[in-house]
C-alpha cells in the first residue's frame, strides 16, 4: 500500500511539472561547468620551455595534441587543433627567437595502441598558426635539434612507421629551414633514430642512439645488430659507431638506449641501455 502511494505521489507531481510553461531566457545567464569526471590526461611525449621566459611551457601528447602555458604549469591552452594530426613526438624552441616552435608529429613510443603522425610542422608565431614543413613519411618522430648558432639547421630522429621496415628511419637535416631535407644517417630499413642529443658547447657534435626494432599487432622486436651509438663531430656529415667493447658498452645486440649530456659539463655523457 505504501508503495502504490509513492508511484501515485510521484505521479502527480510529475503532471504537475509537465502542465508549467518553463521561461527558457531564466537559464541563458547559466554558464555550464566541468562536474567530471576527474580522469587523468594520457602520455606526455615531450616538453620544452623558453629559457629567458621559464613560465612559458610547450607540451606534447601521446594523442591530445600540443598544449601552451604562460603560467608555469597552472593554465593550459591546446595550441594544435586546427591540424590534421594529434599524435605529438616531440617539440623544440629556437631559444634565440622562442616565437618559432617545432613539432614533430607521430609519438616515439610505438605501443600497439600507438599513433602515427604526418611530419614535421613549424609555427613562428609562437604556436598560433603552423605550416607543415615535410618528413610525412617518417611517421614518428622522437627529437629535434635546431643548430645553436645557425637557426636554419634542423636536426630530425626519425623512428619510421612501426608496423614493417621503411626506408624513412633515420636522422635528418635541414640546412634551409625546412625547404629541403636530407638524410644524414641511416643503418637500414629495420633501424630508426631512438634518441639524439647534442653537445650544448659544439653544436656540431651529435650523438645518436639507432634502435632496431620492429611492432606487429602480436609482438614486438626490440633490438638487433643495426642498434648503436653513433657520433658526429661535422654537423652530420660522417658518423662513427661506437666499439661497443672499446666504448664500455655491454657486449651483443642492444635495444633502445636512452641518451643524456651533462650541460655543465659536455664531456659527461649519459646512456641508458
Amino acid at each position: 500500500m505504501r508503495l502504490i502511494l509513492i508511484a501515485q505521489f510521484l505521479f502527480l507531481s510529475t503532471l504537475t511539472l509537465l502542465s508549467q510553461k518553463v521561461d527558457i531566457s531564466n537559464f541563458e545567464h547559466i554558464k555550464t561547468r566541468e562536474i567530471g569526471p576527474a580522469g587523468m590526461s594520457g602520455r606526455v611525449t615531450s616538453i620544452d620551455v623558453v629559457l629567458d621566459q621559464p613560465e612559458i611551457i610547450y607540451v606534447g601528447t601521446a594523442s591530445g595534441g600540443l598544449w601552451k602555458s604562460k603560467t608555469g604549469g597552472i593554465t593550459w591552452k591546446p595550441i594544435f587543433d586546427k591540424e590534421d594530426v594529434a599524435s605529438i613526438g616531440a617539440v623544440a624552441i629556437n631559444q634565440s627567437n622562442p616565437s618559432e616552435i617545432w613539432v614533430g608529429t607521430g609519438e616515439g613510443n610505438p605501443r600497439n595502441s600507438h599513433n602515427s603522425g604526418k611530419g614535421i610542422y613549424r609555427s613562428l608565431d609562437a604556436g598560433r598558426t603552423w605550416k607543415l614543413m615535410g618528413l610525412e613519411n617518417t611517421k614518428l618522430i622522437h627529437r629535434i635539434i635546431i643548430h645553436r648558432d645557425d637557426p636554419n639547421t634542423v636536426f630530425v630522429a626519425a623512428l619510421g612507421s612501426a608496423w614493417g621496415p621503411n626506408s624513412q628511419r633515420g636522422v635528418y637535416r635541414t640546412n634551409n629551414g625546412g625547404k629541403s631535407w636530407k638524410k644524414v644517417l641511416y643503418i637500414n630499413n629495420d633501424t630508426g633514430c631512438g634518441d639524439l642529443v647534442v653537445d650544448p658547447s659544439n653544436p656540431n657534435k651529435l650523438i645518436a642512439a639507432m634502435w632496431e626494432y620492429g611492432r606487429k599487432p602480436y609482438t614486438f622486436n626490440s633490438g638487433g645488430e643495426g642498434s648503436g651509438i653513433h657520433i658526429t663531430y661535422d654537423g652530420g656529415e660522417n658518423w662513427e659507431k661506437l666499439d661497443q667493447k672499446e666504448a664500455g658498452l655491454p657486449e651483443g645486440d642492444l635495444g633502445r638506449i636512452g641518451l643524456a649530456i651533462a650541460p655543465s659539463k659536455p664531456d659527461i655523457v649519459y646512456a641508458y641501455i
